[in-house]
């Protein structure tokens, strides 16, 4: 079923990668279904492998943005309580500081199905600026989308079986990043209590 539905895609070129990473992002999630796309477009079509990868960041951006705002402004209407509990209070907090860290390994991380969603949501919820969320989520998916069309230009049609080796690996690679950056916020809130 997923060749079929690959090979009907890529009849539209990167315009369907654009579709399918638009609706991977907003409403129906495709585990894996941009990725191969990719691939198989830096794979078998050279030239246009780097633009199969911008119109995936611009798709599955513009799917996450989409639904960021449409949480944020629904998590509004159904707001009743406007005094959250000390419990909901020390959650916000925490997710204003690593929250994002949340969203960067679903984003980053190819081949290894992650409930991106749930944290999208929770960034909308929680009130998370949408600048930094865009941020984000343009940072990992440029990471992700263009570093799997440069390596379908140089492993060609073995570069979707690369990836399935080592997803575990580029997971751990992804968590590390993430530590690295829990790291330095931390060193960051350390060294401005000491200066205050």
């Amino acid at each position: 079923m997923r060749h079929k539905l690959t090979a009907a895609l890529l009849a539209f070129g990167p315009v369907g990668i654009l579709l399918v990473s638009l609706l991977d992002s907003l409403v129906i999630p495709l585990p894996a279904g941009v990725d191969v796309l990719v691939l198989t477009i830096a794979a078998n079509e050279p030239r246009r492998a780097y633009f199969a990868a911008f119109m995936a960041v611009l798709g599955s951006t513009a799917g996450n943005i989409a639904l960021f705002v449409a949480v944020r402004h629904g998590a509004r209407w159904l707001a009743k309580d406007s005094t959250p509990s000390l419990r909901r209070q020390k959650f916000q907090q925490w997710f204003h500081r690593y929250g994002l860290l949340t969203v960067f390994i679903p984003c980053v991380t190819p081949m290894i199905p992650f409930p991106l969603k749930v944290f999208v949501v929770s960034a909308a919820v929680l009130h998370t600026p949408l600048f930094k969320f865009l941020l984000v989520v343009l940072v990992a998916r440029c990471l992700r989308y263009f570093g799997e069309a440069w390596l379908g230009l140089h492993l060609g049609p073995h570069a979707d079986a690369f990836l399935q080796r080592n997803a575990w690996l580029l997971l751990a690679l992804a968590l590390a990043m993430t530590a690295v950056f829990y790291m330095a916020i931390r060193w960051r809130e350390g060294r401005r209590q000491r200066q205050s």
